[in-house]
């Protein structure tokens, strides 16, 4: 029995892996396309680009490995089927539910791993991806270009002479104007610092004046740090249960999480189904393996996506036990009765 249970986990593990592969590799070019759209905004470099790749890898992982397994279990058992490997298994006496208890362990692991997927990764991935966009976003704003007129920084409208080859700015002329009092400011180095999304621009030896209709003052400074107000919003991490309890997109949440929920539950309630559709008599059955592929996926998330506006999360429990007592039903008529 060890070695009949070892022999179905390999074959199911070497049609798992070509599946997963491929289904990875379109996943994460769909996203890497969706993530290029952000250079329309903001600069990236590669370096830039992997690591929010890194940050979406969760979301991919969670959205293929269901459909990877579903899908691998059934054609693994189908493949058993046309090669007659089935009908020797269940001559030799032993019954159908030992394939079921062949493939629980696998997908109770792969459900464990999904929950923390969702549940504890994805918050956080989330919130990492979406402070780098805003930080990004916050430097897109100030893009200061050498000898050009127009620059500003916050109120202050800014001339940079040069670039330096460390980064930093030299020549650089300041001009603020308020209703009763002018400032200019010039200094020989200028350096951008950004310090928690919030952008400061640090002058270096430099002159500065102001004057009014009456008075004209001047002082000579060694450094002055000018604060800009376009403060990046950046969100705090909070702990898994925290987020998903939190007020904030409390509507979009409810509706990743009742969905998330019953696609982390999709392998173990499928196995009944599982079986139903890839064990044949491959002589005397017409399998239509594919189509019940097709459409399983189709209704189950359909039904999840469709029912969550309207039971709300009541969802989780109704598309459960339906699905489960409606593909026990199909096993029991299509396998029990005849194997």
């Amino acid at each position: 029995m060890h070695k009949l249970r070892r022999y179905i986990i390999r074959n199911f593990s070497i049609l798992f892996l070509s599946i997963f592969l491929p289904l990875f590799a379109i996943a994460s070019v769909i996203f890497m396309i969706k993530l290029a759209t952000y250079t329309a905004i903001i600069q990236l470099t590669f370096f830039e680009m992997v690591k929010l790749y890194l940050f979406v890898l969760p979301e991919i992982l969670f959205y293929t490995l269901p459909i990877t397994f579903f899908i691998s279990a059934t054609l693994s058992l189908f493949r058993l089927s046309n090669d007659n490997e089935m009908i020797v298994i269940f001559a030799l006496g032993i019954e159908p539910d030992f394939i079921i208890k062949t493939l629980l362990k696998p997908a109770i692991l792969l459900c464990i791993l999904l929950s923390f997927d969702f549940f504890v990764l994805f918050p956080h991935a989330t919130v990492l991806s979406s402070n780098f966009v805003s930080y990004k976003k916050s430097e897109a704003k100030f893009n200061i270009k050498a000898s050009e007129f127009g620059n500003n920084f916050g109120n202050w409208l800014l001339y940079v002479g040069h670039n330096n080859p460390d980064g930093t700015f030299g020549d650089v002329f300041l001009f603020n104007k308020e209703k009763k009092n002018e400032i200019l400011l010039n200094a020989n180095k200028a350096e951008v610092i950004n310090q928690s999304g919030v952008l400061k621009l640090k002058l270096s030896t430099g002159n500065g004046y102001s004057y009014t209709q009456d008075t004209l003052s001047q002082i000579d400074y060694q450094t002055i740090i000018i604060n800009d107000m376009m403060k990046t919003d950046l969100s705090t991490y909070r702990k898994p249960l925290e987020y998903w309890l939190s007020s904030d997109r409390a509507d979009s949440k409810r509706h990743m999480f009742i969905t998330d929920v019953l696609l982390s539950l999709f392998p173990i309630i499928s196995l009944f189904f599982v079986a139903a559709m890839g064990i044949v008599h491959a002589r005397h059955q017409k399998s239509y393996v594919y189509l019940a592929l097709f459409l399983a996926i189709v209704i189950y998330y359909g039904a999840t996506i469709g029912l969550i506006d309207v039971i709300s999360f009541y969802t989780i429990p109704f598309v459960f036990f339906t699905w489960l007592i409606v593909t026990y039903i199909i096993y029991k008529r299509k396998i029990v009765a005849r194997f």
